[in-house]
């Protein structure tokens, strides 16, 4: 998952800023060979070696983020083993204790920045983490209504199927009563011959909508899946305004913008920093001493201190810092400029779904009386067909109409609550209940 990826990365970040303890060293390293030496008077001379050399360091660091300086304090002790037949003796050496500092001077800190942009990477993910789960719910919602449409549409060719069957049997009795003509029989006939196969179609969508479901939410049995038509929807209003201000406070897009910026700033701060004038300095201050014998090595230790400052000027270099730092401020200046278009599409799309989720409310409640109508006609449109008053070509009709808009109210309760999802994910804000999406973590 990305979020636990982030995590850990994030995890790794902030322990770049505590102090770090170490313990390193060589138990021993063996050397018998032969080795070139410089003499007193500087002629090149090889010479027979033969010795062991051990040594153990605890070190204790800790980044300085402010400077981007790194500072320790380190303890050591080596032993030499010296195996010669001239010498064969031990030594020892120590330092106690030794502070240490380097600092870049003028030059590109990596920690500051990473300060600013580790935080909002995590940040980003945990964003992105919660429009999955509302990603996730509309895709679980798109598969339900998959399912209830193909029941639906069950109940409907199964009850067709049955009506056409009377109808037609009724049909037929009626031809021979010589109460209709040939052509109305033969129309009623083919009614129920493609109300059969529309039955057949209808079960087949129904098994694969229901395999579709439950393998998106994980269910291995073989259960067959009754759904419920959720007629009644949620009323709440969304304002635009408040819409705005949560996607702005809770949206990842949000923080990739101050992310995207704030990276193309560190990429000028950092064609500056390594292409201009650069410096260094190390410095050290601590403790020494050597002895025959290890209990000696700690007595009456000598000062040690190291210090150099270091340097690098650019005097001719074919305008590759200008270019570097060219290129730098380009990109900056396209990033920002690509940000505030984003922003303004990002503010268009919350606008424009706050106005399509009101539509598609309404819209619901139309379908939903249209379905009542259209069954109401139906039903008059049947029991006056039966009486001989009208003909089958509208009763067909009639019930083209009431299957057109069982079907439609289904689909509108669809679309309300795709966008109803929709627009949780695109705020990470629940209207319903008026609380934020955003867990912390």
């Amino acid at each position: 998952m990305l979020l636990e990826n982030r995590q850990w990365q994030y995890r790794t970040f902030r322990s770049n800023f505590y102090p770090q303890l170490s313990l390193s060293g060589v138990l021993p390293e063996y050397n018998r060979t032969i080795d070139p030496r410089i003499t007193d008077n500087g002629s090149l001379i090889f010479i027979n070696t033969h010795n062991a050399n051990s040594y153990l360091q605890l070190s204790l660091g800790q980044e300085i983020g402010l400077t981007g300086g790194y500072i320790s304090i380190n303890s050591q002790i080596k032993r030499l083993d010296d195996f010669q037949a001239d010498a064969n003796q031990t030594r020892y050496s120590s330092i106690p204790a030794t502070i240490t500092l380097n600092q870049p001077i003028f030059g590109f800190n990596y920690r500051a920045w990473d300060r600013k942009i580790a935080p909002l990477r995590y940040e980003e993910a945990i964003r992105d983490y919660r429009e999955e789960m509302e990603i996730i719910s509309s895709a679980a919602t798109n598969h339900f209504f998959n399912l209830l449409l193909s029941q639906i549409s069950l109940q409907i060719a199964e009850k067709n199927v049955a009506n056409s069957d009377t109808l037609y049997k009724l049909s037929e009795s009626r031809f021979e009563a010589g109460e209709i003509q040939e052509n109305d029989l033969l129309q009623m006939e083919l009614t129920l011959l493609n109300s059969r196969q529309n039955l057949e179609q209808a079960i087949l969508d129904v098994e694969a909508n229901t395999l579709n479901l439950k393998v998106f939410l994980g269910i291995t049995d073989d259960y067959p899946i009754k759904l419920v038509t959720p007629y009644e929807i949620p009323i709440f209003e969304v304002d635009e305004k408040i819409a705005l201000d949560e996607a702005h406070k809770n949206r990842q897009r949000v923080i990739e913008f101050k992310r995207q910026i704030l990276e193309a700033e560190r990429g000028v701060a950092q064609a500056k920093g390594q292409s201009g004038f650069t410096a260094d300095l190390f410095a050290s201050f601590g403790l020494t001493q050597q002895a025959l014998e290890f209990q000696d090595v700690y007595n009456d230790p000598a000062r040690q201190q190291r210090a150099r400052i270091g340097f690098n000027i650019p005097i001719m270099d074919w305008g590759r810092t200008a270019s570097k730092i060219g290129t730098a401020t380009a990109n900056e200046t396209l990033v920002k400029g690509n940000v505030e278009q984003q922003r303004i599409n990002f503010d268009q799309e919350i606008y424009l779904n706050v106005k399509r989720f009101r539509v598609l409310r309404k819209q619901v409640i139309g379908a939903r009386r249209a379905d009542e109508i259209a069954e109401k006609r139906y039903n008059l449109t049947k029991e006056r067909y039966l009486q001989g008053k009208l003909g089958i070509l509208d009763l067909n009709f009639a019930t083209e109409e009431r299957d057109k808009a069982t079907r439609s109210f289904i689909s509108a309760l669809r679309s309300f609550w795709s966008a109803y999802y929709t627009l949780r994910r695109l705020t990470l804000y629940d209207f319903e209940h008026n609380m934020t999406l955003v867990v912390e973590y």
